[in-house]
């Protein structure tokens, strides 16, 4: 069954939300697009979106508004601002966040929207660059079951499991430890290349054997190549994932929840933006291996 056209005020067009938008305009739906950066605007007016030059222009006749945004700060702006949605909310009275931030602040800006009548639901998403351009993102989403439910049509135009996991700040709660998790996984594959490496094995075949068993994962299946190889090009990047990883930590902070391993891969992080890799994808994590194993200086060397 076909999903009814709605018109969607889509704001913030980086990687990943250039890709959510252009997916919604191939669903059939009318996006009206707003992002701080003009380019990114043209390059989506030229597959069909209209093109807004304000929040509240994106936001004006629209049944939902969706925001895909860097932190909390920039939500903030986008919610609190001067032309933000309190002041010019969608014609839909319903905003739907699926950035990556922090569940404290969303449940301040849901209580503030519902005052004024207008629904928030947080809807972070995984799945990276691919999954957004695939529109098969998994989408993890907190509010009420009516927000949840009228935002159906659309979160469908870009993912395929979607769940509705509790009230306000819950989607963000479990994007967070989907971070988390990923983090860790990630820093235990840059140990296993580098125990292999040092040990003379052959990186790839060890990869091909280890996604055949119980230590198969998706990073170890996307990023692994490209962390054998030495490509660093940016997907999800390391900035972005050492943000989430302080959302983990201020959350796990405020609930006395201890977090060893996610405090370990963070020092790590911060030494790969320490080294200039802050633009580059998760995968330049493993050039800390490079560097603490001895194996950066023997490149140059050779």
């Amino acid at each position: 069954m076909a999903e009814a056209r709605q018109t969607v005020g889509f704001i913030g067009l980086g990687t990943m939300g250039r890709e959510m938008a252009a997916n919604l305009l191939r669903a059939g739906h009318a996006v009206r697009a707003y992002d701080v950066v003009p380019t990114a605007v043209d390059a989506l007016a030229a597959q069909g979106a209209v093109p807004a030059a304000s929040v509240a222009e994106a936001a004006d006749g629209a049944d939902i508004v969706v925001t895909m945004l860097p932190d909390t700060p920039q939500v903030e702006e986008v919610v609190y601002g001067p032309d933000g949605l309190l002041a010019a909310p969608p014609r839909g009275r319903l905003v739907v966040d699926m950035s990556t931030i922090a569940p404290q602040a969303v449940r301040r800006m849901h209580a503030d929207l519902a005052a004024a009548g207008t629904d928030l639901l947080d809807a972070p998403v995984s799945g990276g660059p691919q999954g957004a351009r695939a529109a098969t993102l998994t989408i993890m989403a907190g509010g009420s079951r009516t927000a949840f439910d009228k935002a159906l049509p659309v979160l469908r135009g870009m993912g395929t499991t979607i769940t509705h996991v509790g009230d306000s700040g819950a989607g963000q709660t479990v994007k967070l430890c989907n971070q988390l998790i990923c983090g860790i996984n990630l820093q235990a594959i840059c140990e296993a290349l580098a125990l292999g490496r040092a040990c003379g094995v052959d990186l790839e075949q060890m990869r091909e054997v280890l996604l055949g068993g119980s230590a198969a994962s998706w990073m170890l299946d996307r990023l692994g190549p490209a962390m054998i190889s030495g490509d660093a090009g940016a997907g999800f990047r390391i900035d972005l994932m050492l943000k989430d990883l302080r959302l983990v930590q201020e959350l796990a902070y405020g609930k006395a929840v201890p977090l060893p391993a996610t405090a370990l891969v963070t020092s790590q992080y911060l030494d790969a933006r320490a080294h200039g890799e802050g633009g580059n994808g998760n995968q330049a994590l493993f050039r800390v291996y490079d560097r603490m194993s001895g194996q950066a200086e023997a490149a140059k060397g050779g």
